[in-house]
């Protein structure tokens, strides 16, 4: 019994130790439910802090979008506010101790790197953009007197510079956000992060660019001369229409203003083209690409259009420009919403609602000598430069008008000089080839016309894309469907002018519609197939560079329409992208839709 004591003492200590460890677990429990807690109302707090900077940011653009300034500055101070008070409340040690947590560690680290982006987009590129809208206003590009302050868009390319860098680290950032095994809804918050600064990064990269090259392609440092090109979408070229007329745009340190005009029909037919064209340009459109003024836009490259047109010009008039632009009637009536309606010598009035009917339509009837239509469309464009060039118009909707002709593909933009090229080359102004990145891959869809008339005022355009991965070797197939229909009346070959049928002089029956359609897919790409209203279909299957092309001819009378369906296989590692398409403007502007189709027969032939 003498050991009694010692086995008491014994069970006291092991009673004691387990208190101390009970009392230890619980400590470690209430801890945890402390951190818990302070983790989720700090986190709930953030959440709210992030919602309000979304709707701030929408509220940004309608005060940008109407130039109220002084709001613009509030809501951006209320932007900055919400975006450092979430990344503070994502910041502190308890959060970041819980980040190291299995499972809800990967949630709450994509939480707080959200906030981290957000801060730094609302810190270092909004309030700093809010600043230059302030510094430069709406009217930058508004000429006073004739000519563009050039030192007011001098003084704030190095602040552009900064917050396009800015965007572009923000949107790599995000990017490299870990979702392998987050939440739902974590999940989501970063897709629309990513979804939010693509975009904005792609436009403030563009906006720099213009801010950095206008200067210099607005004669800032010495004497520009441009070939300027109007394209008439009533007979389609795969740039846009055919060069009905042709102008000199001549820039000095800001002031623009028109020089020689000429049609044209004027240039050419040369010999043999006057620069040396691919195999390819060749094979696909001819060498007539090269011989004539109206046709150097078959192809759609438009650095081959604008430094053929720069040689025609020089080889007719002995000078030699810096640089090509092109606009089509339809961007005519855009701008002509900013600057409201203009009277032509001829006694018209062109308006925004008239302006592509009365200049790609009823100018045909009204004017039957071609001669007379070419002076008639020189007088339209130079009337409502002359209203621009004097500042005569209203500034926000200028900048809307340009923006809705370079978003429709109807402005394009070459320049003679290697670096100014690099530059403008992948902006939407530069008429290039369809590219593939992780994000896009991107399809063309280009029309020339083979009726030598001006048939095309009535041909409706249609165009829908899809891609699935169909193969065990995930390479994506992709489907473009094209649909053409002739929409002149039944009595066309009669009732219209013989202008716009042609007549039946160039091999096409008056009142139908020959067409060209090439469809382009990004580089890299395979030709799988191809059908025409669920048949084979006969076409040209060739390549530009290194892209595939597949080119069929359409022929459609009155009321009649077709369609073209074409696969072509793409790379593995672009799988997951998204799929668009670009097409030759026309008349109407066509919006691309989205196309499903079965794998075992994405081009069904019948």
């Amino acid at each position: 019994m003498s050991d009694l004591p010692e086995s008491r003492r014994t069970a006291a200590r092991r009673g004691f130790r387990a208190r101390i460890v009970l009392w230890i677990v619980l400590a470690l429990v209430l801890l945890l439910i402390f951190a818990v807690a302070w983790v989720g109302a700090r986190g709930l707090l953030a959440k709210r802090h992030l919602e309000q900077s979304v709707a701030l940011v929408s509220s940004l653009r309608s005060e940008i979008a109407e130039g109220d300034d002084a709001a613009t500055r509030r809501t951006a101070e209320q932007l900055v506010d919400h975006a450092s008070s979430a990344r503070r409340l994502t910041a502190d040690p308890i959060w970041s101790a819980a980040q190291q947590t299995p499972f809800f560690g990967s949630n709450l680290r994509a939480v707080r790197e959200i906030a981290a982006v957000v801060d730094d987009v609302a810190t270092g590129t909004v309030q700093p953009a809010v600043g230059i809208v302030g510094d430069i206003g709406g009217d930058a590009f508004a000429p006073k007197d004739g000519r563009i302050d050039l030192q007011r868009l001098i003084d704030v390319q190095p602040l552009i510079g900064e917050v396009t860098k800015s965007l572009q680290v923000a949107s790599t950032r995000a990017d490299a956000i870990d979702t392998g095994s987050t939440l739902s809804p974590v999940t989501s918050a970063v897709n629309r992060l990513r979804n939010a600064l693509e975009p904005v990064s792609q436009q403030a990269a563009t906006a720099n660019k213009v801010v950095q090259l206008a200067p210099a392609m607005l004669g800032h440092d010495g004497d520009r001369d441009y070939v300027l090109l109007f394209q008439n979408n009533a007979e389609l070229r795969a740039g846009g229409g055919i060069p009905g007329a042709v102008a000199l745009l001549q820039v000095k340190d800001g002031a623009i203003s028109l020089g020689n005009q000429a049609a044209g029909s004027s240039f050419g037919p040369y010999e043999k083209p006057v620069l040396p064209l691919s195999p390819e340009t060749t094979s696909l459109y001819g060498d007539i690409t090269g011989r004539y003024m109206q046709d150097v836009n078959l192809t759609p490259r438009f650095d081959v259009t604008g430094a053929l047109a720069r040689e025609m010009w020089k080889q007719k008039f002995g000078q030699q420009v810096d640089g090509v632009l092109a606009i089509d009637p339809v961007t005519l009536g855009y701008i002509l919403r900013a600057t409201g309606p203009v009277q032509l010598p001829t006694g018209d009035t062109l308006t925004s609602d008239n302006a592509a009917k009365l200049l790609l339509s009823d100018v045909y009837a009204k004017y039957p000598d071609p001669a007379v239509q070419d002076a008639f469309f020189a007088s339209a464009a130079s009337a409502v430069f002359e209203k621009v060039s004097s500042g005569g118009f209203d500034t926000k909707a200028f900048i809307g008008a340009l923006t809705d002709g370079t978003k429709d593909g109807r402005l394009r933009l070459w320049s003679a000089d290697e670096a100014e090229q690099k530059q403008i080359a992948g902006t939407a102004v530069a008429g290039t080839l369809p590219t593939a990145s992780a994000e896009t891959r991107e399809f063309g869809v280009y029309l020339n016309d083979g009726t030598a008339a001006k048939m095309d005022y009535y041909l409706d355009k249609k165009v829908s894309v899809g891609s699935s991965v169909c193969r065990k070797d995930g390479r994506p197939t992709s489907v473009v469907e094209v649909t053409l229909k002739n929409t002149a009346p039944a009595d066309a070959a009669t009732s219209l002018p013989r202008y716009v049928t042609g007549g039946g002089d160039f091999g096409t029956e008056p009142g139908k519609i020959k067409t060209l359609v090439a469809v382009y897919a990004p580089k890299n790409g395979i030709y799988l197939g191809a059908s025409q209203d669920g048949k084979g279909a006969a076409l040209q299957t060739a390549t530009d560079g290194e892209h595939p092309v597949a080119q069929i001819q359409t022929l459609l009378a009155p009321g009649q329409s077709t369609t073209f369906r074409v696969a072509f296989l793409g790379e593995a590692k672009f799988a997951k992208a998204g799929v668009q398409a670009e097409s030759t403007p026309g008349v109407r502007q066509t919006k691309v839709e989205p196309l499903q189709f079965d794998c075992a027969e994405p081009v069904p032939v019948g």
